[in-house]
């Protein structure tokens, strides 16, 4: 698998490639609606933002993360992110995650769009497995990926510690090379129907 940063452009979305010049853009994307972060892994919240710009940036010039800031083209604004974490180019997998989008960008084409151009740059480079690791109170989280076309296929019990000393459950879904064509056909009916300019 070879996977690499590089820009994804959609009808409705610009996936750009993490640089230390988007980061204040991307505060002001993300660094809102503190309810939704208390159930993240990390916070990027207030004054959490910081350390969470500043592990993004080192895992992703350490090649730990690819990461992207997602830019809505209806009027050019940075309207979350998403990353590929958890690279395994060995076994041909990785996970995306670490998506938050500003409250007005959760409804309409913003997510299934942004995991469509990973999801077939990620295929396109080779994977064989895309998994999505969520917080089981994450019911939001959970219902948008099924409703990609991911399979769930159980929790990790007691899998994490995040920010606020929560010990999180983690439901594991997955599309692997094999599901893909059908995924991405529903995808793009989906977006052809619903989201259509």
């Amino acid at each position: 698998m070879n996977l690499k940063a590089k820009l994804l452009k959609g009808r409705h979305v610009r996936l750009e490639p993490i640089t230390a010049a988007l980061g204040e853009e991307l505060r002001g994307a993300i660094d809102c609606d503190p309810e939704a972060w208390e159930i993240m892994s990390t916070n990027g919240c207030g004054e959490g933002f910081s350390d969470w710009w500043g592990a993004l940036l080192g895992e992703t010039e350490r090649g730990e993360r690819i990461g992207y800031a997602i830019r809505r083209l209806s009027d050019k604004r940075v309207v979350g992110t998403s990353s590929f974490l958890n690279i395994r180019r060995i076994h041909k997998g990785v996970e995306i995650g670490a998506t938050f989008l500003h409250p007005d960008a959760r409804s309409g084409p913003v997510n299934p769009e942004s995991k469509r151009l990973m999801l077939a740059q990620a295929f396109d480079a080779g994977a064989i497995r895309v998994e999505f690791m969520i917080d089981e109170r994450n019911a939001r989280s959970e219902a948008a990926v099924l409703k990609l076309g991911a399979t769930k296929e159980g929790t990790l019990r007691n899998h994490k510690i995040t920010w606020t000393g929560h010990v999180r459950d983690t439901a594991v879904l997955s599309i692997c090379d094999f599901d893909w064509p059908a995924v991405k056909a529903r995808l793009d009916f989906r977006l052809d129907l619903t989201f259509a300019s």
